[in-house]
């Protein structure tokens, strides 16, 4: 991670939605360089994660999942289906849609990297001040405070 410039001072910027931002890229600053010498990165590895456990999902179940436009959703899939640990399968009630599902290929991906994705896990939760359920516990509490915001919005 880089560190940040001396003459801004935390504090000065210092809110929720600053400081989760700068979590967030952290994060994935960290999770880019840990699984650099695999074929993931941090968000395709978090798309992976999703679509393992829920085996087939709609594109617009994974927009809502990634909280993004189903625009960037479509081009994240093509570039997926494009390396071939993706496939689009019929939807069984929607003629006009497709679920998304990992091939064997893309399952052998994930597995690779879930294992530098384990070990970053792992340094990340034993330098943690309090139990990792706890941070998650806040973590959940703070995405569903952000939720309702963006609901009134």
């Amino acid at each position: 991670m880089r560190s940040r410039s001396s003459s801004v001072k935390d504090d000065d910027l210092s809110n929720v939605l600053f400081d989760t931002w700068l979590t967030a890229r952290a994060a994935i600053a960290l999770l880019d360089g840990a699984l650099a010498g695999t074929d993931l990165d941090a968000e395709d590895f978090a798309v992976y994660s999703v679509l393992r456990q829920a085996g087939e999902i709609s594109p617009g179940e994974l927009a809502r999942w990634m909280s993004a436009p189903a625009t960037t959703v479509s081009s994240h899939v093509k570039r997926l289906v494009a390396r071939g640990h993706v496939r689009q399968v019929p939807h069984p009630e929607d003629r006009r849609s497709y679920r998304i599902t990992l091939t064997d290929a893309g399952r052998r991906a994930h597995t690779t990297a879930g294992r530098d994705f384990l070990s970053a896990l792992a340094t990340v939760e034993a330098a943690l001040p309090r139990p990792a359920r706890d941070v998650q516990q806040a973590l959940r509490d703070l995405h569903a405070a952000i939720g309702a915001a963006a609901q009134q919005a």
